[in-house]
């Protein structure tokens, strides 16, 4: 039996300051060392966006091995990305299912502000919510499982006990087992968000969109008259397929842009 929708935890709230223009929303890079393309374009976009702020709504990293990874030359560099980008505009992180190991103490350390998830977004007069994803993916059971697994503190801990080259080597065995999976026809794949639990996910705190990311299912939908999802395009300019795609909310809605376009001025 999937979990109930009323199961879902409250949303925090964040008002946006008077002034800005442009809110950028993007998630799923899956940042790693094997995709050196996809880093140069996301270093990039973050330095010269136009946008007031950049809301990376989970999954920045493949895998977040725990805070002294910043010791690390690919880690460390990416922590230099967002602090130059957040000393310029405002840079906000709300963790995924593969980077939740990142702490709030950690994102504060490089300018970042820590989203929870979910959380309402209050712009203009927009109401949004912003989540990353994977928690609304209801109907798959053994993910929801080991979701909760992980998300133990006791678990949590048994983890960041281990030797760093450890918990890097672990983490690289957790990635080829997922993309492995993703490859299979269905029921494997990524699952997607429970209609029900994110409408009433939405119907809580008085909001008709939701933003989220995870499922790789770039586009937009509505769920129930009234009731409207926009999911994140993931980013990979390393493969076959290159992609990569802003989402950017102004004053008058919502545009999806590819990453040229959103690096023009306003």
């Amino acid at each position: 039996m999937k979990p109930a929708a009323s199961e879902q935890p409250e949303a925090a709230e964040w008002h946006t300051p008077g002034g800005w223009t442009a809110i950028d929303f993007i998630s799923d890079l899956h940042l790693c060392d094997a995709l050196p393309r996809t880093l140069e374009a996301w270093a990039g976009y973050m330095q010269r966006t136009p946008a007031d702020a950049v809301l990376i709504l989970g999954d920045l990293f493949e895998f977040w091995p725990g805070s002294d990874a910043v010791t690390l030359p690919f880690e460390q560099r990416c922590m230099q990305v967002l602090a130059e980008a957040a000393a310029k505009r405002s840079v906000a992180l709300m963790v995924g299912n593969r980077d939740f190991l990142v702490t709030p103490e950690l994102a504060a350390g490089v300018g970042l502000q820590f989203l929870a998830d979910p959380t309402l977004l209050c712009a203009w007069h927009h109401r949004v919510l912003l989540t990353h994803g994977d928690a609304l993916c209801l109907s798959d059971l053994p993910y929801q499982q080991f979701r909760a697994w992980t998300r133990n503190p006791a678990t949590q801990r048994d983890f960041l006990a281990r030797p760093l080259a450890e918990r890097v080597a672990m983490g690289a065995g957790i990635r080829h087992a997922s993309e492995a999976s993703r490859k299979q026809p269905p029921p494997g794949g990524w699952a997607d968000i429970d209609a029900d639990a994110a409408v009433a996910s939405m119907r809580a705190v008085g909001a008709t969109r939701m933003v989220h990311g995870h499922t790789h299912r770039p586009g937009d939908s509505t769920l129930v008259p009234g009731f409207d999802r926009l999911v994140l395009s993931d980013w990979d300019l390393d493969g076959d397929a290159p992609r990569a795609e802003v989402l950017r909310l102004r004053c008058d809605g919502f545009q999806r842009m590819a990453l040229a376009d959103a690096l023009q001025p306003l």
